[in-house]
């Protein structure tokens, strides 16, 4: 089989409120919505093409009458709202519960064995904006070499150290025993490397960030397509999501530079999966209310889509998503319960109504059909209703 299916992965770019999204403290948010209603002269036509307007009120974005992809969107059917949740949802791997979250830090004894396994002591240990708890901590961290813990309203703990105080190898190493102390029924979904550098005032997060996430406790869309011998094709951090199962990923720094990577391997696969995760929306301007950095970085999106879809060939499905919501519009930095955006394309791709899907799984159980692989455990597929090869 020769076929090509991508699933691109807009992080953080929710289109609306979920059926629960009020549970979730996020009443209010509307990522793309509440973006693009703050600008006056905002201009997305090749989005507004593909039919992103018909997936829910966006407001500028207006629902064309004839839109180039199948549209729709997905409701999160796992409990969470975190980037690994909603990537494994999207491989068919749905939670039976959420993953634990820290509102007011980490146990104690958790931080004492930390610190004695890395020789370090700990700064912080609370819920907060990754910069916010830089500029209250970072003059202390150089002063002292301990590391900055901190959590979110995710699953998350993230430690921060200055690349002129630690280097990164080490802080690489203390992140993986993190990782090897909060497995279940801990069980912290990511713990993540935060390297920065600067000086007090002026401190800056660098590029050089890692995860490593929890294994999937079961089968995913990746594991069925390297059992069937089918090639996948990483961009950006999914690799990390996954615990580098089944998948190798190159990691990006700005959005540009995923685009690019997608039109290469659209242009030389030759067959398989490709699987990206565009990570600015959430990372640079989500989590840091940068709302004109999010209109920009949607004004990018939208002039990479023609070249992403010159490089498509006649039997290739591409699907355009998001994990979750991040609305910079709020008072909230962390992410937000949404609905995510579902726009399928491809030559030989009916540009039907989807509706409102009960799951995210839809898509990869859809991509699980497409390239001829065994159903997923979650998820119902679309392909009957948009393939007219």
């Amino acid at each position: 089989m020769t076929r090509r299916a991508a699933i691109v992965v807009l992080d953080g770019l929710g289109v609306g409120p979920a059926h629960d999204t009020d549970e979730y403290g996020d009443s209010g948010s509307h990522t793309v919505g509440n973006v693009v209603r703050s600008v006056s002269d905002l201009r997305l036509p090749n989005l507004e093409a593909l039919g992103l307007g018909l997936t829910s009120d966006l407001g500028p974005i207006r629902p064309v009458s004839t839109p180039r992809a199948a549209h729709g969107r997905c409701e999160p059917a796992s409990p969470g709202k975190d980037s690994t949740t909603g990537h494994w949802e999207i491989c068919g791997l749905l939670l039976p519960e959420p993953f634990p979250t820290f509102p007011d830090g980490f146990p104690e004894e958790v931080l004492r064995e930390f610190s004695r396994r890395t020789g370090r002591g700990v700064l912080a240990n609370k819920a907060g904006s990754g910069t916010a708890l830089l500029n209250e901590f970072g003059a202390a961290h150089v002063a002292s070499g301990d590391w900055i813990v901190y959590t979110s309203a995710d699953s998350v703990f993230q430690v921060a150290a200055h690349e002129d105080v630690v280097p990164l190898e080490e802080l690489y190493r203390a992140c993986m025993i993190a990782r090897d102390m909060l497995q279940p029924p801990v069980g912290v979904s990511r713990v993540i490397a935060r390297p920065f550098q600067g000086s007090a005032g002026r401190w800056e997060r660098t590029a050089r960030r890692r995860d490593f996430s929890l294994a999937p406790p079961g089968d995913t869309l990746l594991d069925r397509l390297a059992a069937a011998g089918i090639a996948r094709v990483g961009v950006g951090k999914v690799d990390d999501l996954f615990a580098g199962r089944a998948i190798e990923s190159i990691h990006t720094k700005t959005n540009q530079e995923a685009y690019r990577l997608i039109r290469d391997a659209l242009q030389t696969m030759t067959q398989g999966f490709l699987f990206a995760n565009v990570i600015e929306f959430d990372q640079t301007w989500g989590h840091r209310n940068d709302v004109h950095g999010f209109v920009d970085g949607l004004r990018e999106l939208d002039e990479a889509i023609p070249s992403i879809l010159d490089a498509t060939r006649a039997d290739d499905l591409i699907i355009f998503t998001a994990d979750h919501g991040n609305d910079p519009t709020t008072p909230s930095t962390d992410h937000s319960r949404e609905v995510v955006p579902v726009l399928a394309y491809g030559p030989k791709i009916a540009a039907v109504d989807l509706g409102r899907r009960a799951t995210f799984a839809d898509m990869g159980q859809t991509a699980a059909e497409f390239l001829g692989v065994e159903p997923l455990s979650a998820g119902k597929s679309f392909l009957s209703e948009v393939w007219r090869g």
